[in-house]
């Protein structure tokens, strides 16, 4: 049983922040004073199994960092939009390019950038540790932070709604 007060089976599509969402808000600097992102490997998990499973995933960050988007390609989201400062005209481009209506997309933001995103979609989703403003709007809030299981709780509880979560082992090793 989830522990979201939404049709889970509704969703086809869910989004993500890179920063605050699918890592920890505070970074550590390199010597330049650019942010040295860190990712969840259960996050990494559930996104890769996720898109192979046939959800339709997307990032939209307003930083850049070749890291992240050398992972996002290697968890196989092609999806991937960086440097994005008006995240919504994004976020309607591509539910448009997968045919995506707003009842259909989950987004799961942490702070003001995100707000109009998580207006826009039937399922605005925040981490435990997102901006008040942002739970405020947010229909789910995890118990997990950015960066420590946020984005697997929302996926995990989607695909099990959809019927397409399994612990089968020999199914986690198919790439």
């Amino acid at each position: 049983m989830s522990k979201i007060d939404y049709d889970l089976t509704k969703i086809k599509g869910i989004v993500f922040d890179v920063d605050g969402v699918l890592s920890p808000s505070t970074l550590p600097l390199d010597d330049d004073g650019h942010p040295r992102r860190m990712g969840n490997v259960k996050d990494g998990y559930a996104m890769q199994l996720a898109v192979k499973s046939g959800l339709k995933l997307a990032v939209i960050t307003g930083g850049f960092s070749a890291p992240v988007a050398a992972r996002m390609k290697l968890l196989g989201i092609d999806a991937y939009y960086e440097n994005v400062a008006d995240k919504l005209p994004v976020l309607k481009s591509w539910m448009e390019r997968e045919s995506l209506l707003p009842e259909e997309v989950a987004y799961m933001g942490d702070d003001i950038p995100d707000l109009r995103c998580l207006r826009y979609v039937g399922l605005p989703t925040a981490p435990y540790d997102a901006a008040w403003e942002v739970k405020s709007e947010s229909l789910y809030i995890s118990k997990f932070s950015g960066g420590y299981g946020a984005a697997r709780d929302l996926i995990e509880q989607v695909m099990k709604a959809r019927g397409l979560w399994s612990a089968n082992e020999e199914k986690a090793y198919k790439w």
